[in-house]
């Protein structure tokens, strides 16, 4: 079994890359009719809008929902989660196609530009729970989205303190603290409903594989015994290796 990875532009190859370390194999998407062949798929980062203009002119977008409306597991990752989002803010003038299927707002850009991209560790008990592992796992945010809201269906699985609390001048910001005695707004950074993962940031580009992981063990409850050596090709064990390892070198 393999996992298909759209690979129109983008941060593709280093998922592939994770893939291949917990011995899957991945197939990269670039035409509707590749779709086919795979029962599972992973949206990477990239830019939202020229990812949506490739996917237009090789009329990807009607096999892509049709992929996520028959319920076969789909992770989107940055402009991966911005396509399955079923509403998206902040766009470019003239917006873009969206895949949809998954009940959220996700506003495109929200924590700033490149040079405002950041490293951040994040509270992940659902990934904990389930891989084990560290309590947290280090987001990469690059001209991150963010989600600002979800259906009662989506799982929040993590969130991070809305930066824009910061902008506050002194005055209000006493104000906030007498009226809301120390709780932080937080906007949601990763999600799943039914089959479909969503992360605003990007697993791919570190050596922590267990959001990978996580996601083929979703592949895996989908297809039962007839997809259950996606977790076992070349004898891989996919749970979290506790051996330290050096992160990947991200490239912003």
């Amino acid at each position: 079994m393999a996992v298909g990875v759209l690979a129109l532009q983008g941060s593709f190859n280093e998922h592939i890359a994770a893939l291949r370390r917990l011995g899957v194999k991945g197939v990269e998407i670039r035409k509707p009719e590749q779709l086919q062949n795979v029962t599972s798929l992973i949206i990477p980062g990239g830019e939202s809008t020229t990812m949506a203009k490739l996917a237009e002119f090789h009329n990807l977008f009607p096999a892509l929902r049709e992929f996520v409306k028959m319920g076969k597991p789909v992770w989107g990752t940055c402009a991966g989660l911005i396509f399955l989002a079923d509403k998206a803010i902040g766009q470019k003038a003239g917006g873009q196609e969206l895949i949809g299927g998954l009940d959220c707002t996700v506003h495109r850009n929200f924590f700033g530009s490149q040079i405002q991209s950041f490293e951040a560790e994040l509270s992940v008990p659902e990934l904990v729970a389930k891989e084990g592992g560290p309590e947290t796992f280090r987001g990469v945010f690059i001209r991150a989205p963010a989600i600002l809201e979800v259906g009662p269906e989506v799982e929040v699985l993590a969130d991070y303190p809305d930066p824009s609390k910061k902008l506050l001048d002194s005055n209000s910001a006493v104000e906030s603290q007498k009226e809301d005695t120390g709780s932080e707004k937080k906007v949601i950074v990763a999600v799943k409903q039914g089959k479909l993962l969503a992360t605003a940031f990007h697993p791919e580009l570190t050596a922590d594989n267990r959001w990978h992981s996580y996601f083929l063990k979703m592949v895996d409850e989908v297809g039962g015994e007839a997809s259950s050596s996606i977790c076992t090709v070349g004898g891989v064990d996919l749970s979290f290796d506790e051996k330290p390892r050096n992160d990947l070198p991200v490239f912003l």
